[in-house]
């Protein structure tokens, strides 16, 4: 597991309601799953760009790059390698 993955589990853990309840498959859907609701997609958005040294255009807040833990550390990753920024 990834730093990345372990810093996206702990948080969505800690900080949106039922999270902490389910055990979180990769690919699981946390829309689908009630874990991420629209002020829940905003939170997360502000958090990744503070936490991870990216930012987060409007365009790209899709299902495609934030409905999962794996979605979420793909989307991370290819944003952190686009400034030139590690893992």
């Amino acid at each position: 597991m990834s730093s990345i993955e372990q810093t996206l589990r702990r948080h969505i853990r800690q900080s949106l309601p039922g999270a902490a309840e389910i055990p979180l498959a990769d690919e699981q859907s946390l829309i689908d799953s009630g874990i991420l609701d629209s002020i829940g997609v905003l939170s997360l958005v502000t958090w990744l760009e503070k936490e991870f040294e990216i930012f987060v255009e409007d365009h790209e807040v899709i299902p495609e790059n934030i409905d999962g833990i794996g979605a979420l550390v793909r989307f991370v990753e290819a944003k952190r390698a686009e400034l030139g920024l590690g893992r």
